[in-house]
Parts: structure tokens; sequence; C-alpha cells
């Protein structure tokens, strides 16, 4: 009698934040032996329920050598997440998380002789394009907040990652567009909320353009790379194959919302001076205002990013455009 081949196992690191929940749900769909690294209980109903749960830090060597065990196949998306403009005291946590704490999770990896590590990081790394044409994974890294900075120097040690010279990369690097999906978070949430209860005013043409990526295609691509040969030591854009303006993504939100696009714009150049003094009157009395500078660059910025080499190399396909993928986030979130 033929022994049946064993099911592979995925240890998932993030696995309650937002992308993490359905990546899990698909492994366990796919036929892999789930395992997910948090350090909290996750709510009831969360994850499924024969997937094994392991409390740790993945900055506790310890822990990560028991959730490791048997693991063939690790996707990290565990880290401090991006916030405009973080105070000075944040610096250490992001250093401690994105960057040493992926360190440990590599490290244990190649000890543990797992045959893929699958890195998500962020195409905040390039910083902005400036208006010119879509950056590819040939384009040099401008990494200029906190968040991006951090990342970038995270995927240095995925990159660099083999048990010895002769073998190839253990990692590949995921430079995903702004994730959207059923548990949005940050600004994208932010701009859904403030379209909603219509009151939400566009600053400046809204012709700087964007790259989004819906979080199901994030989960496809995921597995292309951890199943793909040829991926390892690879970096991919992961997009949806366009690049929106902000106009075209707000008329995407309001008509998958069934309500109108707001028609209103206010000039840049006054905004910006507003936002300045009011800058200046929040910083007298010792406080944040509710909008800086950080949050007004952020959407103004243009991101335009190539997303080719993956759908080239990989055969991945992106099956949500801009209508449909904010329909179907806007409906799980219960919206409309």
């Amino acid at each position: 009698m033929i022994n049946p081949t064993p099911s592979p196992c995925a240890l998932v690191t993030g696995g309650t934040g937002a992308i993490g929940p359905k990546l899990v749900r698909q492994l366990v769909t796919s036929g892999y032996q789930v395992k997910v690294l948090v350090r909290q209980e996750p709510p009831a109903g969360l994850l499924p329920a024969h997937v094994e749960i392991i409390r740790g830090d993945i900055c506790d060597k310890q822990r990560l050598e028991v959730a490791l065990a048997g693991v063939d196949y690790v996707f990290h998306l565990a880290a401090k997440l991006h916030i405009n403009n973080p105070p000075d005291h944040l610096i250490g946590e992001y250093e401690r998380i994105n960057v040493h704490g992926t360190c440990c999770v590599v490290e244990a990896a190649l000890a543990a002789q797992v045959q893929r590590l699958v890195f998500f990081s962020t195409i905040s790394v390039y910083g902005p394009s400036y208006n010119q044409s879509p950056i590819t994974e040939q384009s040099l890294p401008n990494p200029q907040s906190l968040y991006a900075q951090t990342k970038y120097r995270a995927e240095q040690y995925i990159l660099a990652a083999r048990r010895n010279p002769q073998d190839p990369a253990l990692g590949v690097v995921l430079r995903l567009g702004a994730v959207y999906g059923a548990r949005i978070k940050g600004n994208y949430a932010r701009l859904v909320t403030a379209l909603r209860r219509k009151r939400f005013l566009l600053i400046g043409s809204g012709q700087n353009r964007r790259t989004l990526v819906h979080e199901r295609d994030v989960i496809e691509a995921a597995l292309l790379a951890a199943e793909s040969p040829q991926a390892a030591g690879q970096i991919y854009n992961v997009t949806d194959g366009d690049t929106p303006t902000f106009n075209e993504i707000v008329t995407a939100i309001c008509q998958s919302m069934g309500q109108p696009v707001p028609r209103w714009h206010l000039p840049e150049g006054p905004v910006r001076f507003l936002v300045q003094m009011t800058e200046q009157g929040f910083h007298w009395v010792g406080q944040s205002p509710p909008v800086g500078h950080h949050t007004l660059d952020k959407l103004m910025e243009d991101v335009a990013v190539s997303g080719e080499k993956i759908q080239e190399e990989l055969g991945f396909q992106p099956n949500f455009d801009l209508y449909t993928g904010w329909t179907i986030a806007l409906k799980e979130l219960g919206l409309f």
C-alpha cells in the first residue's frame, strides 16, 4: 500500500491582521496544514477551528523554533504598519518588529529547513513616482517613511538568506500595492468613511495616480510565490494591473455604494497654507492637528507601480478591477 503524500505545512505570522485570516482560510482550502503565530488569542471564529494557534512574539527565538517545527512554507505578514508621522517613541518598535523580527524569522526558518519564505513588503519602498512612467522592480528604492525604510531593510535579510552559497534563496519579496478588502485599515478606510458620510472634498485635480490591489489577489500571488521554484530570490510588485487616478478610485467607491461622486474640488495651494497654519497653532498648545502636512502629502502623491513581472514570470492574473474589488469589499464591510 502506498502511503499518501503528507499535506504541506505553512506558518503564517500576523495571521490576525488585515490579510491574514483570508490567507489562512485559503491555505486550508488548498490542502495545507496551517499554524499561526500570534501575540494575542484571536477572536472566536476569525480563523478555522483546526488551525494550530501558537502564542509568541516574532523576536522570541524559542517560540519561533516551536512554531516552525515541521513547517514547509512561511508567510511572514507580521509588521508594525504604516501610520502618518509616527511619534519618536515608536521608532524602536518599527526597528524591533519590522527589521529585527524579520531577521529572527529568517534565522529560525533556515534552521528549520523551510522550503520557502514569502515576505509581504510594500511599494512604499519606492517612494513617489513623480508623474513618471510606472515604477518597476528595477527602479531604485527611495523609502521615505519610517515604515517603508524598515520594510526595505527587512527585505535585504530575506533576499540574502541561503542555507549555503550553492542553494537557491530562501525567500521571495512581494511588494504590495495599497491593499483593500473586508478588513481595510488606514487611509483608505478613512476615505470610505468620509465618502459614505458625504464629508469628503477632493483637494487638487485628483489626477495623481495610485496603485491598489484587492486582498484576494494578494493571496493568489502569495501562493504562486510560495509554490513556484523560479520565484526564489525574486522581488515582485503585486498590483491590480492598473494605475488609476485618485479621481477614478473615488468614483469607483461611490458607484459601489450607489451614491453620487463629490463634485467640488479645493485648490491645493490654499489648503496647504491652512494646514500649515493649523499645525503651528496645535504645536503652540502641545497637541497634534487632526490633519497635518504628512497626511496631505500622502493624499496628493503620485504612486504608479507596474505589476507586469509577476504576471509574466509566475502567470499571476489579477481578478479584481477597481469597481469589482470595491463592490465586494464594501459588501463584506456591510456598507450597502
